[in-house]
């Protein structure tokens, strides 16, 4: 076994720095260092629910970049030196009918995590990337396009993909009008990309107090949620709404927005939800949801954010302030996603 640095959970808001131990190389793994972990808020009900469940160790992190330190013998896709982007899925079954569809996301026995989950080989719990080192299927890793930055490309490996899916399976491009509900970790990515493929891109917020944040992200306007007259002139108008907040409200209002034919997607979200069946008959209004993405289509959204210098705005944090990091977003305090520097774990 490979024992490496890392920061384990001692608590929903606490962690500790331990030593861990990672598989010695399998014939198609790779060991990467890791140099920047974004902190996803994934990480938070990860801590929360470990609480009652603390017989396996907990080390978060499922979205971080890296560079290839050892190979196994059977690699061909990389090399010592490559820079690499994991992200939250590394392993699936690879037989099953999502599988060979390349939407190992929704592997019908279900995709391994990049932590809490189970390796499907010697059935240990996986440990993320809160730690130097991580090893990691070669099928599972990226090559990280030249001139994408490593610590404000790593939130793309979570964030980026999560809302990356939907815009491309709801054919978003041009002449496009989507909304994106709340600008956080996931909602200034949703506007990057949206605006990239083209869509005319509206925010829509609490207040009007993120005005100039979503103008500079790209967005072509924003719509205060508490704006009653401004949501009743847009009801009826948006092919596509991203829906990334994060905790439990309701759907009504976001429903209205959708015009006819178009999509409701949930991606912030995924507890349980009502829905007045009549608010989505009237304009044959769909609702739908997604979550992280498959491998064809991780690699063709690295290449396109490498493109368009899309990244990530990030807040970058020594390891060592990772418990500040925890306590800030649950908080809400970032704009609008914490990067671990994972270096002064050397």
């Amino acid at each position: 076994m490979r024992t490496t640095t890392g920061w384990q959970a001692a608590g929903p808001s606490r962690m500790r720095r331990t030593s861990l131990r990672r598989r010695d190389l399998r014939a198609d793994d790779i060991a990467l260092r890791v140099d920047f972990c974004g902190v996803c808020h994934t990480d938070l009900h990860a801590l929360s629910d470990h609480e009652q469940h603390t017989e396996a160790p907990l080390v978060p992190g499922h979205e971080f970049t890296g560079v290839v330190t050892g190979t196994g013998r059977g690699v061909t896709a990389f090399s010592v030196g490559d820079p690499v982007a994991v992200g939250n899925i590394v392993d699936s079954c690879g037989v099953c009918a999502m599988c060979e569809a390349g939407q190992e996301n929704f592997c019908h026995s279900f995709p391994t995590l990049t932590y809490g989950g189970t390796d499907r080989q010697d059935g240990s719990t996986t440990l993320g990337g809160y730690s130097r080192e991580y090893v990691v299927r070669e099928a599972f890793a990226y090559p990280l396009p030249a001139g994408l930055d490593p610590a404000a490309a790593a939130p793309l490996m979570c964030a980026g993909i999560t809302v990356w899916e939907p815009l491309r399976a709801l054919g978003v491009g041009p002449g496009t009008r989507v909304g994106v509900v709340g600008l956080g970790g996931l909602g200034h990515l949703a506007v990057k990309m949206a605006v990239a493929l083209g869509a005319t891109t509206t925010v829509i917020s609490r207040t009007r107090d993120k005005s100039d944040d979503a103008r500079e992200l790209g967005a072509h306007d924003l719509i205060a949620s508490s704006d009653t007259r401004r949501m009743g002139a847009a009801r009826d108008t948006f092919d596509v709404v991203l829906d990334t907040v994060s905790v439990p409200h309701d759907l009504a209002p976001c429903l209205q927005l959708v015009a006819m034919d178009g999509t409701l997607s949930l991606l912030g979200y995924l507890g349980p939800v009502t829905v007045e069946a009549m608010h989505l008959l009237v304009g044959r209004k769909k609702l739908s949801s997604g979550g992280s993405g498959g491998r064809p289509a991780t690699a063709e959204m690295l290449r396109f954010c490498a493109d368009n210098g899309i990244t990530a705005d990030v807040e970058v944090l020594p390891s060592s302030q990772v418990d500040t990091a925890i306590d800030r977003l649950r908080r809400n305090d970032v704009r609008y996603r914490f990067v671990l520097d994972l270096s002064d774990l050397d």
